[in-house]
């Protein structure tokens, strides 16, 4: 089942175009590991992707729908992007992960806590991180809260950008397999960028290259 589709999609930034007509496809199962040079605008497409920032032109449709047209909340609900170094506000990590649940796109959903836990200790992470204060935590302790909260709030897509980039080969790997299972389970994707290429070898069933023909000046 066709779950997401990118169309003549482009891009500008100032006066730069970072792509032009871009198009990919995304079915339940799959694994997409998106190839690209530094600088080429890999994480505004994962972000264009989840409705997070506008496309100059092209459009992205979810199983048939545009954002607009579901309405970007229920969109975004969906298809949803983890960041690599968010800023996080004050509170525990259950508050935290509990956050989302209150609002209306996710109204239908309930948090569970032991889930939370049994995430968490599969990520490598104690169960009493649930109580430490979001200032205290490590870029990998983050990125590893953010996968929870993500794999919890159970979207249909997940565009991941660099979220085991602060992580050690061990919890790494750890995440790796725990995407890999949660892909595994009913109709989900993934979109995968990372520098890593093993990373990206381990988790894609595919790769797909932001075409460099149509990347202006990247660094």
């Amino acid at each position: 089942m066709q779950l997401l589709s990118v169309r003549g999609a482009g891009m500008r930034v100032g006066e730069r175009v970072l792509w032009a007509d871009v198009d990919l496809d995304l079915v339940a199962g799959e694994r997409v590991g998106i190839r690209g040079a530094s600088g080429s605008g890999k994480s505004m497409l994962l972000r264009a992707m989840a409705a997070l920032v506008p496309l100059g032109e092209g459009r992205v449709v979810y199983r048939g729908r545009t954002a607009e047209e579901m309405g970007v909340p229920a969109f975004r609900s969906r298809v949803m992007y983890v960041p690599q170094n968010p800023s996080l506000p004050p509170g525990t990590v259950e508050s935290l992960l509990r956050m989302p649940f209150g609002w209306a796109a996710h109204s239908r959903a309930r948090f569970v806590r032991d889930e939370a836990v049994d995430l968490l200790v599969s990520l490598g992470r104690p169960p009493d991180l649930l109580g430490a204060e979001s200032v205290s935590l490590s870029g990998g302790e983050v990125q590893s809260v953010l996968l929870v909260r993500a794999l919890l709030l159970s979207p249909s897509v997940l565009l991941l950008d660099e979220v085991t980039s602060a992580l050690d080969q061990d919890l790494a790997h750890r995440a790796e397999e725990l995407i890999l299972r949660w892909c595994g389970q009913g109709e989900r994707a993934v979109v995968w960028v990372g520098h890593d290429p093993g990373s990206r070898s381990r988790i894609a069933s595919r790769s797909w290259d932001l075409p460099v023909s149509l990347v202006a000046e990247h660094g």
